[in-house]
């Protein structure tokens, strides 16, 4: 019992013990004198003067629980218990309804938190009031530490502080993400309620290098069929304004016939290369023969090679038995072109070697090594893309079209596989298909 209830209590005894001895001298004095009724006014009195201390007494009790309400309820009797009660109710009510709301909200930001774009709160003085982690990612802050800080402090980015601090956003904003990433991003805010800014961020990295490639693509489409058209246009014009002697009408017949078939091969190139990415994903029930694949791709290579290098063909016995699924001419290309890029780009005298092996996860490798010069690190991760050339004048010397390994990283990526290539200045490269065990297995010889 604490202090309040023990003065409450003593306060009522004494209503009790004065109540008590008003009643009994009120009943002696009405009876002495004669009027009874005396003593029943007295005696009234008294209990309406304990019921109202009582009374008092229950308020207390309620009052306290309302100043820290987290608890139960007192138990009370009468219409004390039954308010004490309702209050209770709406409390547990109004609780309830408080925490479905926190819940609604919780889900609402876990939402747009798993959301690949950015999304961040600022207040009136551009603190930040709340952030999704793909924002934090992109502008390089912490999720939970950040919060409440000025965005502008933390990102330092001078586009986005001057875009930030104008106001004029009826135009995105493309800028670098955070901490010196080469990447892009494309950034909107949307000011609303009062001064308050959603600020949505995008990684459009992607879309950017596509466009730059694409546009790349035409550029080079354009150039790699206006050379060969250039020089049939002066060859023509010389065959029919200047006597040529015989050896001389052959000789330019023959570079008329090489650009010719150079623009062949390009549009032929440009439309096996649509073809791939356009196409579903090959079915996996049609099986080709490695060994048959192989042989085709071995005949092609000395022709093409003609005895100036060392071309070594690899295949084990278990190896002989294995088959491929998918489509056969795509396969073809995919490993003729390796094969033909090695033997193009290696000086005579150099060697080619060319294997098939199989992994204890069941999947297989068609790898193609070369001693030829070489690729620098910094190329590599851009050889697979159209008409991209290490070495442009070389690459044009060896007649090839730009688009042999675009094609190669197609095919393989169409049937589940992948392309792995290593190399090194001075000492040769190696090119491996990853076959997935899905697309392999063995079986009579084809």
């Amino acid at each position: 019992m604490d202090t309040t209830d023990s003065w409450l209590l003593s306060r009522v005894g004494a209503r009790l013990l004065s109540a008590g001895a008003g009643g009994v001298a009120g009943w002696l004095i009405g009876d002495r004198m004669g009027y009874p009724g005396t003593m029943c006014a007295v005696g009234a009195m008294s209990s309406v003067l304990v019921i109202s201390v009582v009374d008092t007494l229950r308020g207390h009790r309620l009052l306290d629980w309302l100043r820290v309400p987290e608890g139960v309820a007192p138990t009370l009797p009468g219409m004390w218990g039954e308010l004490a009660h309702r209050m209770q109710r709406v409390l547990q009510l109004r609780e309830m309804a408080t925490n479905q709301e926190r819940d609604r909200l919780a889900q609402f930001l876990a939402a747009i938190d798993a959301s690949p774009n950015g999304v961040m709160l600022l207040d009136a003085s551009d603190h930040i009031d709340w952030i999704s982690s793909a924002a934090a990612d992109h502008f390089g802050l912490n999720q939970h530490r950040d919060i409440q800080q000025r965005v502008t402090n933390l990102v330092r980015q001078p586009a986005f502080v001057e875009y930030l601090s104008n106001g004029n956003f009826a135009e995105p904003l493309k800028c670098p993400m955070g901490h010196g990433s080469k990447n892009c991003l494309q950034v909107y805010v949307r000011p609303y309620g009062d001064g308050l800014k959603l600020v949505l961020s995008q990684d459009i990295t992607e879309r950017e290098r596509a466009d730059t490639m694409r546009s790349d693509f035409v550029a080079n489409v354009s150039h790699e069929i206006r050379t060969p058209l250039t020089v049939l246009a002066g060859f023509i014009e010389t065959m029919a304004t200047l006597p040529l002697t015989e050896a001389e009408r052959a000789r330019v017949l023959s570079l008329m016939s090489q650009q010719a078939e150079r623009m062949q091969h390009l549009v032929s190139d440009l439309l096996t290369l649509a073809q791939i990415e356009g196409s579903p994903r090959p079915p996996s029930h049609n099986w080709t023969g490695v060994s048959k694949l192989l042989d085709r791709i071995e005949n092609d290579a000395q022709g093409l090679s003609r005895g100036r290098h060392t071309v070594v063909f690899n295949l084990p016995q278990p190896c002989k038995l294995c088959e491929i699924s998918g489509v056969e001419s795509e396969w073809l290309s995919a490993m003729g072109n390796l094969v033909s890029n090695a033997i193009r780009y290696t000086p005579e005298g150099g060697a080619i070697t060319v294997s098939w092996s199989s992994t204890p996860d069941g999947s297989a490798e068609f790898s193609v090594r070369d001693t030829g010069p070489g690729i620098a690190a910094e190329h590599l991760p851009r050889l697979t893309e159209r008409f991209y050339r290490a070495d442009g004048s070389r690459s044009r010397d060896t007649g090839g079209t730009g688009l042999g390994l675009s094609i190669v990283k197609h095919v393989i990526q169409r049937h589940g596989g992948e392309l792995r290539i290593t190399s090194e200045v001075g000492k040769g490269s190696n090119f491996t298909l990853h076959v997935p065990a899905s697309r392999v297995r063995y079986g009579t010889p084809a």
